[in-house]
């Protein structure tokens, strides 16, 4: 009886993604493992983040300041609490949140090895470029929401008329930090949007033509995120982000074109139809 032949040996099977068929018993024992650390690295940054929320705060009512010092005002508001519990569950809040931003490296990347299991040496190394471009990008959009805080507020506190002298303006502490959070998530989370691209392009979904190409729509997303990241009249804040987002997609579409590069020279049979 013949033996049956080998075919690519230990070179061939290099080049093999590394696969692991799971039951569902082993999915449910990765998914708890997953939650764990997850959990485990979510309760250190709080554990963290509970000694810097002094700072942290004096850094989320940095705006005000600013505002306070523009209008050469120093009382122009003042943050207030309408319960007597309230400081208390703000410092909670607020280290929950910083800890979710702390350990974002550790539950990010436990959500990625779950998705993706088996990943062969070359796609860690895509998921580890992923993780390194997303995290900075991020951040980078929670300080650039940070410095344009002032300028929001400074254009919403305007439309009351001056002339009223019996109206205070004082914002409410939970209020406020729910404004300061929400538009640093959105404005953070948009930065993150070209990473997504370039992730896409390299699971060979779309092309970096195709990318290039659709600027134009890319523009019209870009102003309408701009719009709903910004208040109505601040055209100020509304320009600065829906031109950074645009800048940070042609950087991915450049990026997409390096990569379609080198996927044609090692293979010509995928770009045929851009020949």
């Amino acid at each position: 009886m013949a033996r049956p032949r080998k075919t690519g040996g230990a070179a061939e099977e290099s080049h093999l993604p590394h696969e692991r068929k799971m039951t569902l018993t082993g999915h449910l024992k990765e998914l708890r493992k997953r939650l764990t650390i997850g959990v485990i690295g979510l309760v250190v940054g709080m554990i963290i983040a509970a000694f810097l929320t002094t700072w942290i705060i004096e850094w989320l009512t940095f705006p005000i300041e600013r505002v306070a010092e523009r209008l050469d005002d120093p009382n122009f508001t003042k943050l207030t609490f309408t319960t007597v519990t309230g400081p208390f569950d703000m410092r909670l809040r607020i280290a929950f949140v910083a800890g979710l931003v702390i350990s974002a490296p550790v539950w990010l990347w436990q959500i990625w090895r779950f998705v993706t299991p088996g990943l062969t040496r070359k796609e860690f190394w895509y998921s580890f470029g992923f993780m390194a471009a997303a995290i900075p990008l991020f951040f980078g959009g929670v300080v650039l929401a940070i410095f344009l805080l002032p300028n929001i507020i400074t254009i919403m506190s305007t439309f009351f008329p001056d002339s009223v002298t019996q109206v205070a303006q004082m914002f409410t502490a939970n209020e406020y930090y729910n404004f300061v959070f929400r538009t640093l998530v959105v404005i953070g989370i948009g930065f993150v949007s070209p990473v997504f691209v370039v992730a896409l392009n390299l699971a060979d979904v779309i092309r970096a033509k195709r990318v290039l190409m659709s600027w134009r729509w890319v523009l019209v997303l870009c102003l309408i995120f701009g719009m709903f990241a910004s208040p109505p009249a601040d055209m100020f804040t509304f320009f600065i982000v829906s031109a950074i987002m645009f800048v940070l997609y042609m950087l991915a579409g450049l990026v997409c074109l390096l990569i379609d590069a080198r996927k044609k020279k090692k293979n010509p049979d995928l770009f045929v139809e851009y020949a």
